[in-house]
């Protein structure tokens, strides 16, 4: 499984998660690092998300940002892709990096349960606090 961390995550998030979890098979990026998009950094969501709906491994992404829940041609892109999503909570904003990157290694466990267990496309939100369950978001 390769996990993208759209621009609205910190690279170190991809980075911490990756020594993570590439012992298991999985990688992570951030999107400044995605092989194959055109304009790096700089691409919209849909066309990220159109680069890992066209990609034949198994994707799923993470972002800081709820507004793509808002966005009904950013919403139906996700839907279309067949993708699972992870938004981190409004709280995480105003979190030290530090913290936050801890939490997406520890809750990373449950994230790859849920795509296992959940059809795509889904979204949850990554909550703040280490006895919260993962939310299912309305997609």
């Amino acid at each position: 499984m390769r996990v993208l961390f759209d621009n609205c995550t910190s690279p170190v998030f991809a980075s911490t998660l990756h020594g993570f979890i590439q012992h298991f098979g999985h990688q992570a990026f951030h999107i400044r690092d995605v092989p194959g998009l055109s304009n790096g950094r700089h691409s919209p969501d849909l066309e990220w998300i159109k680069l890992l709906r066209m990609a034949p491994e198994l994707w799923i992404f993470i972002s800081g940002d709820g507004r793509i829940l808002k966005n009904q041609a950013e919403r139906a892109a996700v839907r279309s892709a067949g993708l699972h999503g992870f938004i981190l909570a409004p709280a995480y904003q105003k979190t030290p990096l530090h913290q936050v990157a801890s939490t997406i290694v520890l809750r990373w466990p449950d994230m790859l349960h849920l795509t296992e267990i959940v059809s795509a496309p889904s979204m949850h939100e990554i909550p703040f606090g280490k006895h919260t369950k993962l939310r299912s978001l309305p997609l």
